[in-house]
């Protein structure tokens, strides 16, 4: 080979080195930013519980609703509008994408049959555990939330026998840790009330999610993500809107009228819907930054990097709900985010082996010179 060749094959190695690294690097930008888009919808919906008709549901006179009403009806809720509006801003997308037919298409395939059902697992149980949780005991859930990659791990180990080696074990050992350092802000005289039942709450939404990744999975190596996310998030909306508020509202409330009377309030209640629409559109982008980045830095690395959510929720609730909207009770205690912090280790332990980040650069920097 002549030496104008090795020059040439030098330079294109080294150009697409550069390629790889830059394509690697935007896809963990990418998400990181579902993580941090993760904080604000969790931050704009709490918020948006607070206005309108909400401010009467959950104020002082409670609207004459019992406490049963408030905690369970009121939350699955504010699930279903969150999720609806997400809904509208995924199908919105896919149409500017000109992926709407696409999205008609899958729902008749088996792999859109199984993002459905993760859609079910991940809408009704998970999303509206959440915002029960969040109501209850406030963004000190969210970290609980995040043990969600821990539990899919464990999961897929046991309905897909997939491996957990020593390093995911450490990784999973670090999360539940962390889960316990924060639940025990719960212990003692001073803790607020219903901050237990909270954390409890909040580990059945992540159950729930660790679930729903599990079986969506195989439904997302099959179809586009981006019709799988639309999938998704109709699936969610509608569910949480038609099967599990009225569900509730025979159960807690008197029948399917009170339900239904509930739901019309909400979505006509403009002062909060302002602020559901930035939620659903702040929660349709996470998980559009979750899939992305996760197809350009892979799914383990994608996971770690969303998993930083466990960190943005609180700071997010903290700054729109605490410093700007001048709430009371939204500053968590120092080990809260020292337990965030560990928590997002720990998930990066499981997602992967912390060192590779190291030795990737290292050995591009050699291939380089």
């Amino acid at each position: 080979m002549s030496k104008v060749s090795k020059v040439v094959n030098a330079e294109a190695i080294s150009a697409k080195q550069k390629l790889s690294s830059n394509f690697l690097k935007k896809g963990i930008s990418i998400a990181l930013f579902s993580g941090l888009m993760y904080g604000f919808y969790s931050a704009f919906l709490t918020l948006g519980m607070t206005k309108g008709v909400w401010g009467d549901w959950y104020g002082a006179n409670t609207a004459g609703l019992s406490a049963v009403v408030i905690t369970f009806v009121l939350g699955a809720l504010g699930s279903a509008v969150n999720d609806t509006c997400s809904a509208v801003w995924a199908l919105i997308y896919a149409a500017v994408k000109g992926k709407l037919g696409d999205f008609f298409r899958c729902l008749k395939t088996k792999p859109g049959a199984v993002m459905i059902v993760a859609a079910l697992i991940g809408g009704p149980i998970s999303s509206t555990a959440f915002v029960v949780a969040l109501k209850m005991a406030g963004s000190i859930v969210i970290p609980i939330t995040a043990l969600c990659p821990a539990i899919g791990a464990i999961l897929a180990r046991i309905l897909f026998k997939q491996k957990l080696d020593k390093r995911m074990l450490l990784g999973i050992a670090i999360c539940v840790l962390s889960s316990f350092m924060i639940g025990s802000t719960s212990i003692g005289s001073d803790a607020p009330e219903g901050l237990l039942a909270g954390l409890c709450i909040a580990f059945i939404a992540a159950l729930g999610w660790g679930f729903e990744g599990c079986v969506a999975g195989y439904g997302t190596a099959m179809i586009d993500s981006e019709v799988g996310i639309t999938i998704r998030q109709a699936t969610s909306g509608l569910s949480n809107l038609i099967i599990l508020v009225p569900l509730f509202g025979m159960m807690f409330g008197g029948g399917i009228s009170f339900s239904t009377d509930l739901v019309v309030q909400a979505f006509t209640s403009g002062p909060a819907m302002i602020w559901f629409a930035l939620s659903g559109l702040c929660a349709f982008v996470s998980y559009m930054s979750w899939y992305n980045g996760n197809s350009m830095c892979g799914a383990a690395l994608g996971m770690a990097c969303n998993g930083t959510f466990s960190f943005w929720g609180p700071f997010c609730c903290w700054i729109i709900l605490g410093v700007i909207g001048g709430m009371d009770g939204w500053a968590l205690p120092p080990i809260v985010w020292i337990s965030a912090v560990l928590m997002m280790f720990g998930i990066l332990v499981i997602a992967m082996n912390p060192m590779d980040l190291f030795r990737k650069k290292e050995v591009a920097e050699n291939e380089a010179a």
